[in-house]
């Protein structure tokens, strides 16, 4: 590797770095607090928890048109 990449590659990871410090955080016990709330919050519209209508679920089994 020459000098000029690696100057070039340092610099590269300066400037990543100086963006992550930059990044503003909070405790995990807040982010979990808030993703649960917003868990809760859209629980009625989870296809997990309630379902899908069998009217629109795209996965069920094709109806077939035979006449017997």
């Amino acid at each position: 590797m020459s000098s000029g990449a690696s100057v070039s590659a340092l610099q590269r990871l300066v400037e990543q770095l100086k963006l992550e410090a930059g990044v503003e955080r909070i405790m995990v016990s807040q982010a979990a607090a808030e993703l649960q709330q917003y868990c809760m919050q859209n629980a009625c519209k989870d296809a997990l928890l309630v379902g899908v209508p069998a009217g629109s679920n795209p996965f069920r089994e094709p109806r077939s048109c035979a006449l017997l």
